[in-house]
């Protein structure tokens, strides 16, 4: 489902870059922070080809991809310390 958002033309005419890409962007951040949206879905709405692409885009917004509680995140750091010599 196409969604029309109306501007006001100084916005749309100022420098700043394409404001119709920034906005899809922030839509996408905003949906993914909220639980609204996945990884995928934010794939989808930004035209990226991989998912690797995804996380790059979330990390260079400050947004974590991972969902981790503290007991996840401290198996996960047991585990790497097993692994590594």
């Amino acid at each position: 489902m196409p969604v029309t958002i109306s501007l006001p033309d100084e916005i749309l005419d100022s420098d700043r870059g394409d404001v119709s890409r920034k906005v899809l962007e922030q839509v996408a951040l905003d949906g993914f922070r909220s639980g609204q949206l996945t990884t995928a879905q934010v794939r989808r709405i930004l035209g990226l080809e991989s998912r690797l692409q995804v996380y790059e885009f979330l990390a260079a917004h400050d947004v974590a991809w991972v969902d981790y509680d503290e007991t996840e995140l401290q198996r996960e750091v047991e585990t790497l310390r097993e692994l590594t010599p």
